[in-house]
């Protein structure tokens, strides 16, 4: 049974020969308790309005599933919350993409261990083989995504660096980006899917001339960057990569003309304008 804010995505799971209900009162009502409810909203505004008309709608001993990217102390307020009206919750990072499809997703939950056990077979029908954990009591299971979001944002700069590097160089003529992304790929000590990516994004576009170098972010990485701070946790690497995120969005970046004017002043270095030195 599903339910899609969109009445076109709701109706395309109906021609597929799925179930469909065209409201929440419609899918809670549709459904045999004890109800199983998993939302997969985009984090924010539409994960917390859903999650709250649901608590209004659901009965004692039904589950919340909540399968977006969230804060980790929000999942931790609505599982008090919904345990004051008997209602059960977790909160379940999940990582695969558009991959996890056809290969499985990897799942992280939180919350009651016995409410957990209770869906391994919904988590099994899901997952990678081995692919689902119970992480810990409520926000363990989107604090272990955050932390794994946080890795993948050291895992990209490091792989975006290192191809800037090999664009810059001499060889870069001879290079096949996609070629050597699979080569790597092939046994090295960075071998991953991200580096699969990388070579399908080649692949595509040998040097990505189509793609624009602004580079959004989604939450999890500052999430990651303010815990740290609360647990004077170091992590250099994580908290830069979401550094260079943010400097990808200013093309004209004050900062630079600051240093520039800088060496200007203390040293007489010429400074650009308009892009050529200035006399």
């Amino acid at each position: 049974m599903g339910y899609n804010r969109s009445k076109e995505k709701t109706e395309r799971l109906v021609a597929e020969g799925g179930m469909s209900a065209y409201s929440l009162e419609e899918l809670v009502d549709r459904l045999e308790a004890p109800r199983v409810v998993w939302l997969m909203l985009p984090a924010g505004a539409a994960t917390i309005q859903a999650a709250h008309r649901l608590e209004g709608l659901l009965d004692p001993g039904d589950i919340l599933v909540d399968g977006s990217n969230s804060f980790y102390k929000d999942a931790i307020r609505r599982a008090w919350d919904y345990s004051k009206k008997g209602l059960n919750s977790l909160d379940v990072g999940v990582s695969g993409g558009i991959w996890g499809l056809e290969n499985g997703y990897c799942l992280m939950a939180g919350g009651s261990r016995s409410v957990y056990n209770s869906l391994i077979p919904v988590f099994d029908t899901l997952s990678h083989p081995d692919g689902h954990i119970y992480c810990g009591g409520p926000g363990a299971g989107h604090f272990v995504k955050m932390v794994h979001n946080g890795i993948e944002y050291g895992m990209m700069q490091a792989y975006a660096e290192g191809f800037a590097m090999l664009q810059d160089s001499r060889f870069a003529d001879e290079l096949n980006f996609s070629t050597l992304a699979g080569v790597w790929n092939r046994g090295s000590v960075i071998q991953s899917w991200l580096l699969e990516m990388a070579q399908a994004a080649f692949a595509k576009s040998g040097r990505l001339d189509e793609v624009d170098s602004w580079v959004e972010d989604s939450g999890e990485g500052r999430w990651t960057v303010q815990q740290a701070v609360e647990t004077e946790t170091p992590i250099p690497v994580l908290a830069l990569s979401l550094m260079e995120r943010f400097s990808s969005r200013r093309p004209d970046d004050f900062r630079n003309k600051v240093l520039a004017a800088l060496r200007r002043e203390f040293g007489g270095h010429a400074v650009r304008s308009g892009g050529k030195k200035d006399a």
